[in-house]
């Protein structure tokens, strides 16, 4: 006997419900309504995102009760950080139906466009388990820009981010205060996402220097920004 799914995705108060489909367990004493995605389907998460939530359905189909039913996830991508990653309902009742709410973030290092899958485990009071696996794949930022470098002060190196929303040429440079160019830290084309770049000082003196990107995508358009930064020795 079949069985249909659905799916509740919310994701920063967006709640997207996927087409039920027909799927079969082992037995039929719990079924797992979860989201489903083909192995050609990721569902998008919001690039550096708070407040996203999967929401799976647990269901005792049998006429007796369950009790501790737990539900885990597991194989979960370095990126992505779940409030908790298991939980568990203390009583099923028979013929009823319980959410499982997950709420978890994405950190702004994850690789964007690029999939991982996450799969919840579900185990039963009476030892039977069930795995439901959901494909996930993290948008690129919307908008491009320069953050301050850390520790600044510093000495002698420190640590430059930026985050691009599209492929782009990118150099990023280092000035003094006169306007001369003392060191090329990044000329290279780079796909969308969040990038760290450390620069050593260890040859140069004391001072404020300037850093600045110029981000040029394929259509041509250039994004500029710099910031200060104190090397203290």
């Amino acid at each position: 006997m079949n069985q249909l799914q659905h799916a509740l995705i919310s994701v920063k108060g967006e709640k997207l419900m996927k087409k039920p489909i027909a799927a079969a367990f082992m037995t039929m004493l719990l079924v797992v309504a979860a989201q489903t995605v083909s192995a050609q389907t990721a569902y998008q998460l919001p690039f550096a995102s708070v407040g996203n939530s999967i929401e799976l359905s647990i269901a005792n189909t049998a006429s007796l009760p369950l009790s501790k039913v737990t539900v885990e996830a597991t194989g979960i991508p370095g990126w992505i950080h779940f409030r908790e990653a298991r939980q568990t309902l203390l009583l099923l009742k028979a013929n009823q139906e319980l959410p499982v709410l997950f709420t978890f973030s994405v950190d702004k290092t994850a690789p964007v466009g690029k999939e991982a899958s996450i799969t919840f485990r579900i185990v039963s009071s009476t030892g039977e388990n069930w795995t439901k696996e959901i494909r996930v794949s993290v948008s690129p930022p919307e908008r491009f820009e320069l953050f301050h470098n850390y520790p600044n002060p510093f000495n002698p190196t420190t640590t430059i981010s930026y985050q691009l929303p599209t492929d782009s040429r990118v150099h990023l440079k280092v000035f003094d205060l006169l306007g001369r160019e003392v060191a090329t830290v990044v000329d290279e084309t780079e796909a969308p996402g969040y990038y760290q770049k450390t620069f050593d000082a260890t040859r140069f003196s004391s001072g404020m220097y300037v850093y600045q990107i110029i981000a040029t995508d394929k259509q041509g358009n250039r994004q500029v920004a710099r910031k200060a930064m104190v090397l203290v020795k």
